[in-house]
């Protein structure tokens, strides 16, 4: 006989929040990219309000940007943040076997790939500052889209101190993205030239 599994039900509850500031909703967008797929709420909530609990610290959670955001809220105000953005269409609810997970929605993605572009983009230009060699390494089997989204970033810059770190990107990832940075390197070679 088989036992059947009912899935954990959830329930969302904004406590009455009409709306939260961007930089709230982009501070639960960026600590959920750190567990999407894999965590739910609760955990969540947990980076957001900097727990030093196992599976926090265990996951290198404590390491997010978003690690200890709402600090000054309760577990419940920052929980109706989260649930705020379920429910706006930031993120979805999804379900492993019976429990539920987080997962962006094509307009969370959207704005979470915004913000993980632009702090690749600072890591490279802290490398930069720093010298060679450049380790890349952390920019290959990455989301695509976020990736080409980068390098227009970089494009946009015009700022030929690109093109030593490009070059050592371009060695290591696939095809595709080798023949867009080659693309970018050839642009912010044309615009030191120039």
């Amino acid at each position: 006989m088989s036992r059947r599994s009912h899935r954990v039900t959830v329930n969302l509850d904004t406590r009455g929040l009409t709306d939260i500031p961007e930089r709230e909703l982009n501070a639960i967008l960026r600590g959920a990219d750190d567990i999407i797929g894999t965590g739910g709420r609760s955990l969540l909530t947990r980076i957001l309000r900097g727990s030093a609990s196992k599976p926090v610290l265990e996951n290198g959670l404590d390491e997010s940007p978003s690690y200890g955001y709402f600090r000054e809220l309760s577990n419940d105000d920052t929980l109706a943040r989260i649930d705020w953005t379920i429910l706006n269409g930031y993120l979805h609810i999804d379900y492993s076997h019976r429990l539920p997970f987080l997962v962006f929605t094509e307009k969370g993605w959207e704005i979470a790939r915004e913000i993980r572009a632009n702090e690749l983009l600072e890591g490279i230009a802290v490398a930069i500052s720093e010298g060679p060699p450049y380790r890349m390494e952390h920019l290959k089997d990455r989301d695509r889209e976020m990736i080409f989204l980068l390098l227009d970033k970089i494009e946009a810059t015009g700022d030929p101190a690109f093109v030593p770190p490009l070059r050592a990107w371009q060695k290591i990832d696939y095809k595709k993205v080798q023949i867009r940075i080659r693309q970018v390197t050839r642009e912010l070679e044309r615009i030191d030239v120039g």
